[in-house]
This record gives C-alpha cells, structure tokens and sequence, in this order.
C-alpha cells in the first residue's frame, strides 16, 4: 500500500504530494492523518523556506471520500473529529511564516478548494475545473471553504459556488482571483505536469530570493484579521524593523546601495 502523501524536501523546498490518485486525492482518515503530520513537520523544519502541494494522478483534490465515510463512519462526531484533523493541517500551513504554493491540475471540488485556498498562490492548468458542489449529496463546506473563498472572491462570489453546482473553469478561476495563473499543455497528461512544473519555480523563485521576507509578507496578511488596523501597523512597523537587521536583507541593501551608486556615477 502506498503513503497517501509524500514528502520530500529539496534545497529548502518541501513538496507536499496528494496520493490517493484512483480516488482524485479525496480524503479519507489514513490521508487526513497524514495531511497533518506531513503539513507540520514540513512547515516545523529549520531548513523548508518554501512549500509546494501537489497532487498525483489527474487531478488536485476532490474533498472528502464521502463514499469511505458513509461506510466507515457511525456517527457525525466521528466525521467532526475527522474533519478537524484535516484543519489541523490546513492551520500549520496558513499560520506560519512559509510561503507555499498549490500545484492544482485537473478538478478541485468540495474540501479540495480548501486545500487550494490553504496555499498562498495556486498554478491550476487551462483544463482545470474548481468548484463547491457541496450540496450536492447534502453537505456543507468544510476544510477552512466558508472561512477562506470569500476573503479570496469576494462574498457575492463565494455565495454563487457554495449555492449552485456550478465548477469554474480555469480563465474564470483566474479572473475571480481564486488562483493566480493557468497553463496550457497539449493533453491533459501533459498539462499537469507543466503545472507542477510551474509550482515548483514559482517556490523556486522564493528560495532564490529574500525568502525569510517573503515568509514574513505571508504572515502579516495571512494574520491581519486578528487585528485592528492599529495594531496590524504596529505589527507591520516591528517586522520590517526586524527585517532590516537580518544579515539577507543586509547584503541586499548593500547590493542595491552599491548599484545605485554606480547608476548615479
């Protein structure tokens, strides 16, 4: 049997790969657990400055494996605790201070999109298709979808997927800022891995530059609602305080100094 998710890290870069592929990522227990322990310990190590999730076989995520949960579940608290593993995954990657990227080819439906919004900029490919659909067997969002999709889209948006069965192609994704960029492959084979391609130097390009700053830029968006404007200036005012005596920011400024003095010249 294989892991239901794999993590490797590489040069500062943990990847996060969804492996349930005959059953499109869904999650059941042995995923979410993983999901958890794999998204804590990939955003607990000293040397991961960037993580990408991604996903095997020919789509991102289709949320809960509901038909494993209807026959392996007694009981709503059992699917509640359940649930809440998952989030315990989802909190590890939008608390901390690393950047990460989703790699979301094919379908993302369900708790999938919360998956999706987990990351901090999401490459889908021009086949791709996201949506809610939810209610559709009866159900309601979970997986972080009602606390996340409007801050993403907007309110009126957000109520438009979780109330119709409607999936969003990828032009749309993009132009309702669910996701920041689509690929195009000539098939679908092709195209999810081009997007996982281009999820990894999207976290590439972090770790080539100030990525401890970039960490920091994700945290003070990621935790301004916690705030008042007062307080998140305030916030703002001793990060880049701290910022500015790192031995990274440092050199940059030194380089940049160094530049403009001989454009000026």
């Amino acid at each position: 049997m294989s892991d239901p998710i794999l993590l490797s890290v590489d040069e500062g870069m943990a990847r996060l790969t969804l492996n349930r592929p005959a059953r499109l990522n869904a999650f059941n227990a042995d995923l979410a657990y993983a999901w958890r322990d794999a998204t804590a310990e990939a955003v607990g190590r000293p040397d991961v400055r960037a993580v990408l999730i991604d996903a095997a076989g020919p789509s991102f995520c289709a949320g809960g494996d509901v038909i494993d949960m209807a026959t392996s579940m007694g009981a709503a608290e059992d699917i509640t605790a359940l649930a809440e593993v998952i989030n315990a995954g989802i909190r590890s990657l939008t608390e901390s201070a690393v950047p990460v990227v989703a790699a979301a080819h094919g379908t993302t439906a369900g708790g999938g999109l919360g998956i999706l919004l987990s990351s901090d900029y999401a490459v889908v490919g021009s086949r791709s298709k996201l949506g809610s659909l939810y209610a559709n067997i009866g159900l309601t969002p979970d997986l972080s979808v009602s606390a996340q999709l409007a801050r993403a889209v907007g309110q009126r948006r957000a109520l438009q997927l979780v109330l119709q069965d409607r999936l969003l192609s990828a032009a749309e994704a993009v132009e309702w800022g669910l996701v920041a960029e689509a690929v195009e492959g000539a098939d679908a084979e092709s195209e999810g891995e081009l997007v996982r391609r281009r999820g990894e130097e999207i976290a590439r390009f972090w770790l080539a530059g100030a990525a401890e700053a970039y960490g920091q830029a994700k945290r003070l968006v990621r935790s301004q609602p916690e705030r008042t404007f007062a307080e998140q200036l305030s916030e703002e005012a001793r990060t880049i305080g701290t910022a500015m005596m790192t031995p990274d920011a440092q050199a940059r400024i030194a380089a940049f100094a160094a530049g403009s003095a001989r454009k000026s010249g």
